[in-house]
This record gives structure tokens, C-alpha cells and sequence, in this order.
């Protein structure tokens, strides 16, 4: 078959800055192919062009073989593209019907009516139509879309694309907030629009996931093309060593750890009905489903939300507190909403980095910037930030730097104990790497402690000297890695193991 759609010899410019040199790719209807890269490789620049947010420098692109140049992300849509970004553009104020139709409302004229009247029954008829595509006539289309899950609102957004008459779809990290149930779903609603001859890329840092739902995949390094080939007939390792341009060893690296003195004490904390102990040298992790309660928990022990019965100790200081009390006990906490609490996105990476602990880049009340620079510049270099430099603004970086930037926040305050929320969510296999080796070595040198909450199992089972489990709002002991599987830990979180 011949492409749905092409891209050739793509090229994008930021200034000085080459973001895609010449890059190509053609998906066939009816074929998932995975676009993956580490951070800042051009992959999300690339869908941009295709979606229409950026005009391309040089390069031509075809639909169905007819030349394509959408001048907004409209035209692009009204041709039949669309996108799915990892932050959902939903308006949750608006119903189910309204998000599906929203700028492109069916209206009604008339002589009657000099202007024009949304046609509310053909805006339920379409709504209704574009989620039966999609196998979902369950989700109400008089709701408001800001009441369903997060499953179910991405749902929503697939429906407004389908609902413009879609062919090309553009996934772009589908699964970062979904729990192990919703992706499957989403996977069985991936093959059902595949079935119906549409284009979907594929866009995810999660390997697995790329063997499990594409049919070919390509790889971009430094904005151009590194590899391609079809997803069966590759190792994880074969792509791995395309997007890193060499074989990866050792993605969870573990040196010897030997616990110290007991550097946070739950005594049944509530929220969580907690209870666990977490000493100098150890890496321990709560695994659970989404809801679960365990970014909760992890809020409540830094202060951000109030602890209403149990004990809780950090060091030697016992009782709640505040966050910058935390921070003044050297405890330090990544949020997993990075772009709503997790970076200050219009400052620069120096002051994300260095927000928190100012004292040591002037004399009395005053802040020197370049020593803030330098400061960050060491930090940068040390977790491959890539970026323009320290003064760049965070909103510039791509979603994976963003999140090292926060890492480094931790780092630059010099924190005893890390509390880690999805630390690793929107980040290459390398950054992930990068960071893993970090926290080995940071804990490994038996001074900190890490308490980490993710999704990813493979990596709490790679990187947790100690897993709990949390489910229905309470934490289970903590036993050692030894004593967990990928299935046990499902069956615990699903609580099909009591």
C-alpha cells in the first residue's frame, strides 16, 4: 500500500539551533509505526510541523499523495491530522459532546437566523457517532468531561479527532497517567482504529510498549534519522543501541548498600494507614494502582497535605511540618505534576534549580546570578541536560529535560531524603539510566535515602532495595525485592492476593 502520509527531508531550525536535519517518515493506513528517540532527539518538533503548530524550514509532506502544508493545527485537523498530546487539552468545564465538536460546531442558518445557532442535536448525533468508532457508547456525552477518569478523558480527545474525519493519528506518550488496566484498553482501541485503515504514530519512551501495539518503528538521534525496521523482528536492545548510537549496558546499575540509622519513621500515618521504616543507604518503593493513594501519602510526609493521625519522624524531628521546614530537614520532594507544581516554567534552569536554597550565591539577602549559573551549569553537565545554557527559560526544554531540571533542584539543595513521585515519567531509557546511576550512587554512599513511587515496575524492581504495596488507601509492609515479582506486585495492587 502506499502511504497514508509522507515526510520528506524534513528540516527545522531554532536559531543556531538545528532541531531536524532532513528527517523522513511514511506511515501506510492502517499501520501503527513508533517514533522514538531519546529527549530532545526532534521527535516532538517533527509531529509539530505534521500537526501543523510549526511550518518546516525545508522539506515537502504528503497526504494520500496530494501535497500538505496545514498554515495552523486546525487546517491540519480539517485534513485529517491530529494530535494527542501527553497533557490532555481537554475543557473539563465543558460536556463530553461539547470537547468532541469543539471549533468545528455544527450550526444552523436561516433567514430566520442571521447568525448561526449551534445544532445541538447533530453535535450529540456526532459525538455519539465518533465514540461508537471507538467502541465506547458507555461514556455519557452530557457529562462533564472534567468528572471521567483519565482513561476515559483520553478517550474523549481520540473521539474529537475522529469526529473531523481523522486519518492521521499522532500519539504522543499515551500511557504516562494511565493505570495497567487503561492500557490495555487503550492497546484494544489502538487496534480497532488500525483496523479502520487510519495512520497512528506512536510516540512512547516505554520499549515494551513499543513491541506490544507498533508494526514498525523509526528512531531519530540529533534530529535525524538513526534507524528503522519492523518492531517484531527487533530486540529492545537493537532499538535501545539505535537511539544511543551504541549498546546500552546496565540499565539498573546496584552497588553495595548497607542500611544506616533510621532516617524516616511512619507509625500508622493516615492517610495511608503507614507504616514503615526507612533507614540511610536504602532505596525503598511503593508501587500501587493509579488512586491508590501513594502520591497522598508521599504529600502528607512532605507537608503539602495534612496529616490527620500516626506518627511521623524524620530524623530527629518528629510531627508534621510545613514544605520549607522539609526542605530545611533536608528532605526534598519531586512532584509527579511536573508542569503544574514541579518547575516555575518561565524562569530559567539556574533558578528552578536553585529556588530552594539561595544562601550560597551572595553575601546577606542578595542572589549573585553567575554564581547561580555556575551552580546549575555543574548540574547540568552532570544529568546531560540538553539546553542553550543555564539562563534558557524551562518552558524552552523538552518534557524529559524539564524533569532532570527538577532532579537537579534535589541534588543542588543536597537533600538527605528524596521523596521520588514517577521520577522517571517522560524520560528517554538513557536520561532514565542517567538518573538511576545518580540515586545509586547518591544512597549507595550511605548518607541518603530514597522513598520511591512509580508505575513502572521494571524499574521499582530494578532499582528498590524494599517494595510496598498500597492498595484501597493502605500501605503494606515492605518486603524485600527478592520477595517480588511484576505479578505479585499487580495481584497485591489489585488486591486479587488477599
Amino acid at each position: 500500500m502506499p502511504p497514508r502520509f509522507e515526510m520528506r527531508g524534513v528540516t527545522r531550525r531554532f536559531g543556531a539551533t538545528v532541531a531536524l536535519d532532513g528527517v523522513d517518515l511514511a506511515v501506510r493506513g492502517g499501520e501503527v509505526c513508533a517514533l522514538v528517540g531519546q529527549n530532545g532527539a526532534g521527535k516532538s518538533t517533527l509531529m509539530a510541523i505534521l500537526a501543523g503548530a510549526l511550518a518546516p524550514d525545508a522539506g515537502e509532506m504528503r497526504i494520500d499523495g496530494l501535497p500538505f502544508a496545514p498554515r495552523d493545527p486546525l487546517d491540519a485537523r480539517r485534513a485529517g491530522v491530529a494530535m494527542i498530546h501527553q497533557e490532555l487539552s481537554l475543557a473539563p468545564h465543558l460536556t463530553v459532546m461539547e470537547n468532541i465538536v469543539l471549533g468545528a460546531e455544527p450550526v444552523r442558518r436561516g433567514a430566520a437566523r442571521p447568525l448561526a445557532v449551534v445544532d445541538r442535536p447533530r453535535m450529540r448525533q456526532t459525538a455519539e457517532a465518533a465514540l461508537a468508532q471507538l467502541g465506547r457508547r458507555d461514556i455519557a456525552v452530557d457529562r462533564p468531561a472534567g468528572d471521567l477518569a483519565p482513561a476515559a478523558q483520553q478517550l474523549v480527545e481520540i473521539a474529537r479527532a475522529l469526529a473531523t474525519g481523522c486519518r492521521v493519528l499522532v500519539l504522543d506518550e499515551p500511557t504516562s497517567s494511565l493505570a495497567h488496566g487503561d492500557v490495555r484498553v487503550l492497546f484494544e482501541r489502538i487496534a480497532h482504529l488500525k483496523s479502520q485503515g487510519i495512520a497512528i504514530v506512536y510516540i512512547s519512551h516505554f520499549i515494551e510498549e513499543v513491541k506490544a501495539v507498533s508494526d514498525r518503528f523509526v528512531v531519530l538521534r540529533d534530529g535525524r534519522n538513526a534507524g528503522d525496521g519492523t518492531t517484531a523482528a527487533a530486540t529492545a536492545e537493537d532499538i535501545v543501541g539505535l537511539m544511543v548510537g551504541r549498546r546500552l549496558d546496565g540499565l539498573y546499575p546496584r552497588s553495595r548498600r548497607t542500611p544506616g540509622e533510621v532516617l524516616l519513621q511512619l507509625d500508622g500515618v493516615v492517610p495511608g494507614a503507614a507504616t514503615l521504616t526507612l533507614r540511610r543507604g536504602e532505596v525503598v518503593g511503593i508501587a500501587g494502582l493509579v488512586g491508590a493513594g501513594r502520591t497522598r501519602l508521599l504529600r502528607a510526609i512532605f507537608g503539602l497535605e495534612p496529616v490527620t493521625s500516626g506518627r511521623l519522624s524524620v530524623g530527629t524531628f518528629t510531627g508534621a511540618a510545613e514544605p520549607h521546614d522539609r526542605w530545611r530537614q533536608a528532605v526534598g520532594m519531586l512532584s509527579e505534576d511536573r508542569a503544574g507544581e514541579g518547575l516555575a516554567a518561565a524562569m530559567s534552569i539556574a533558578d528552578n534549580m536553585t529556588l530552594t536554597r539561595l544562601a550560597p550565591f551572595g553575601p546577606a539577602f542578595t542572589v549573585m546570578p553567575a554564581r547561580q549559573a555556575s551552580a546549575a551549569a555543574g548540574w547540568i553537565d552532570r544529568l546531560g541536560i540538553r539546553c542553550d545554557g543555564p539562563r534558557q527559560a524551562v518552558a524552552q526544554l523538552s518534557g524529559g529535560n524539564q524533569q532532570k531540571v527538577a532532579v537537579g533542584r534535589l541534588l543542588q539543595h543536597d537533600v538527605d531524603l528524596l521523596i521520588l513521585d514517577e521520577p522517571t515519567r517522560g524520560i528517554d531509557v538513557v536520561s532514565k539510566a542517567q538518573i538511576y546511576e545518580l540515586l545509586d550512587r547518591l544512597v549507595g554512599g550511605g548518607t541518603r535515602a530514597a522513598l520511591l513511587v512509580s508505575s513502572y515496575l521494571p524499574e521499582l524492581l530494578g532499582v528498590c532495595d524494599r517494595i510496598a504495596v498500597m492498595a484501597r488507601g493502605r500501605l503494606g509492609a515492605a518486603r524485600p525485592v527478592e520477595a517480588w515479582t511484576e505479578h505479585s506486585l499487580l495481584m497485591e495492587a489489585s488486591g486479587a492476593a488477599s
